[in-house]
């Protein structure tokens, strides 16, 4: 026993030496029995005094005849009834019941419309303990109030549903804006992902640029060339990083473009001698259209009227990467007039003169995956095809004055059709907007008929529920920016509309309709600062200025101040200076010098003024023909009529 005592008092010290005597306590424990049958004690006791309080309640109505009085005194009396009553029957309680009561005031009040379940849950709401306290001078019930936000949250509910429900409370056209991009056709629109720039393009050969963030309210273009030359822009579109233009015209070769217009590939024409399109390496005819893919941002596609649709990446100008080639019924070369990916790039849709659409696998080019014969009347050209955002639907314009969409899984007959949608141009597009419930497309007008309309209609009932009448000529291209909320339209005067709204729409025109005018730059005037010089001698102080204004032609009319240009030399010229005539030195020499007819002397005297000296005095010529030099033997001079008798006959004139 000593020997265990001695070991114990070592294991003391060492522990306290250690300074880990402390963590040896032993964990507090709780009876879960005895604080289950205090809840429940402490709920049957709240319970009864719920009754008695009901009691208490109408015998007061009874007395007072004032319901509300009596309820707003009683809840103002009783938590602070109910709270002493608690922190006493907690204090006769168990050490349970005290963990309890602590449990109750931990942590924040419950939130409004939190419920319990149980006898303490019905007792809780009726003495008002349930949420936050209630505000002085509060005459109603909790559960009143509660009904009451209930009833106004449902209300607001209904309403901010039914906003969301309908498709167009969405449509942004309460602003717009006009773009001025030429007098011809606006043929093609395009705009980056990010919303930033959009580039316009029509039938007068002209592209242009516009910054919305560098524009101000004179809305001009930052950039105008022709990059196709004398070619019809069909069809622009940026890529998918928006650091690339498309460009497809009227020839057969698609360009690249950066962001500032400079080019960046030319595709490679064709061998028109080849029958089979196939095996050669670009198109051969004019082009239809064209888009980017939309996940892989070097590639790109064209249809052309060689009857291929073709892929091509950008960095392999000098030869196609895929060749599609849609055919008629009969196997025959058909033409296709529009084309585009599908939103997951997986899918080759074309849309051909012979009223049908053919949609290729974009790994496998040989057969269709999905084809529809009939799709519009055989002979129209079926302007534009579009995938919607969930890549189940795909809409397709037709020449036929229809619009169509088409579930690609049951591609037998269309979904549903609208008719009586003029078109007169071969590019009129058709686009789904970001919410995927309206289908969005363009009507035309010939001159002096109506007006061209921006039509809208929902895609499960295909209703026309909206349009826009947009101006006194046709609709050519819409198209629906997913990030700024805004409609971009391009019509048949030459114009480029957008359509927003100050509070759906993001960015955009937003950013260029609040900034003013630049003020022009007006021309430098030639002025002079006048220097004030008080304490200078009078010769060398200048004159007071009297008026600006004669100062001004003062100084217009001396030539060094306004540096008048020398004017052109009349004569031989002077300081290093030619002649108005002479624009270098070797024309002034042959003008003035080779050219000088101011010599009238006898040329054969010129010649001959030196003979009598060398013949006196032969030095150079004469000395080194001595020895070999013939003797000279002249015809001798006869009369005229003699001379003329003895010429020989090839010499006599014929008359």
């Amino acid at each position: 026993m000593e020997q265990k005592e001695e070991n114990s008092n070592d294991d003391g010290d060492i522990s306290s030496v250690m300074g880990f005597s402390g963590f040896g306590k032993k964990a507090r424990t709780f009876d879960f029995q005895a604080i289950f049958e205090q809840t429940r004690r402490t709920a049957i006791e709240r319970s009864q005094r719920v009754l008695e309080d009901r009691q208490l309640e109408d015998l007061q109505k009874e007395q007072a005849g004032s319901s509300q009085t009596a309820r707003s005194s009683d809840a103002s009396k009783k938590p602070s009834v109910s709270r002493k009553q608690e922190s006493s029957s907690g204090s006769s309680g168990s050490s349970g019941s005290d963990s309890d009561s602590d449990g109750e005031g931990i942590g924040p009040p419950p939130p409004p419309g939190f419920k319990r379940f149980g006898a303490a849950a019905a007792a809780e709401e009726e003495e008002g303990l349930v949420g936050p306290p209630l505000p002085p001078g509060y005459g109603g019930s909790r559960a009143e109030d509660e009904d009451d936000d209930d009833d106004d949250d449902d209300d607001d509910g209904d309403t901010q549903e039914e906003d969301d429900d309908n498709p167009v409370k969405k449509i942004p056209d309460t602003h717009e804006i006009t773009l001025q991009h030429g007098s011809k056709t606006v043929s093609a629109l395009g705009l980056d992902p990010s919303g930033a720039r959009l580039v316009t393009g029509g039938y007068d050969y002209d592209v242009k640029f516009w910054d919305f963030a560098g524009m101000d309210s004179a809305l001009q273009a930052f950039r105008s060339l022709q990059p196709c030359e004398c070619h019809q822009i069909k069809s622009l579109q940026y890529s998918v990083t928006g650091d690339a233009i498309l460009v497809v015209a009227g020839n057969a070769q698609a360009k690249v473009l950066d962001r500032d217009g400079f080019q960046v590939m030319e595709c490679v024409k064709g061998d028109q001698y080849i029958v089979d399109m196939a095996n050669t390496k670009g198109h051969t005819a004019m082009l239809n259209s064209g888009c980017w893919h939309p996940k892989i941002k070097e590639e790109f596609l064209t249809c052309s009227n060689d009857g291929t649709v073709r892929t091509w990446d950008v960095n392999s100008e000098k030869k196609h990467k895929g060749v599609f080639k849609p055919r008629t019924q009969q196997g025959k070369r058909v033409t296709p007039t529009c084309c585009t990916y599908s939103r997951d790039g997986k899918l080759i849709a074309a849309g051909c003169q012979d009223g049908s659409i053919q949609i290729w696998d974009r790994n496998l080019s040989v057969h269709t995956k999905f084809h529809c014969r009939q799709a519009h009347t055989p002979g129209s050209d079926t302007s534009c095809l579009t995938f919607s955002y969930d890549g189940t639907i795909l809409a397709s314009r037709g020449g036929d004055d229809t619009l169509k969409t088409w579930d690609i899984r049951n591609f037998r007959k269309p979904l549903n059709v609208a008719t009586g949608l003029s078109t007169f141009f071969p590019m009129t597009d058709c686009c789904f907007s970001p919410d995927d419930q309206l289908l969005v497309t363009g009507t035309s007008v010939r001159k002096g008929e109506g007006n061209g309309k921006l039509v809208f209609f929902d895609r499960g009932s295909f209703q026309k529920v909206y349009e826009i009448e947009v101006t006194n000529a046709s609709v050519v291209r819409c198209l629906w920016h997913p990030k700024l909320n805004q409609i971009m339209v391009g019509t048949g005067d030459g114009l480029a509309r957008v359509y927003y709204d100050p509070i759906k729409s993001q960015r955009g025109a937003k950013l260029c309709v609040v900034k003013s005018k630049r003020k022009e730059k007006q021309a430098e005037t030639l002025t002079q600062d006048y220097i004030i010089t008080p304490h200078a001698l009078p010769m060398f102080r200048e004159a007071r200025q009297r008026s600006t204004r004669k100062q001004l032609e003062k100084d217009r009319l001396d030539p060094m101040k306004s540096h008048k240009p020398e004017p052109p030399v009349s004569g031989p010229g002077r300081g290093g200076r030619v002649a108005a005539h002479g624009g270098t030195l070797s024309s002034y020499i042959v003008k003035n010098i080779a050219l000088d007819k101011t010599d009238d002397s006898n040329p054969r005297e010129a010649i001959l003024r030196h003979a009598k000296e060398a013949e006196e005095n032969p030095y150079w010529v004469a000395p080194a023909y001595t020895e070999t030099q013939p003797e000279p033997l002249f015809a001798e001079e006869e009369s005229s009529d003699e001379e003329a008798d003895k010429e020989p006959e090839w010499k006599k004139r014929k008359i």
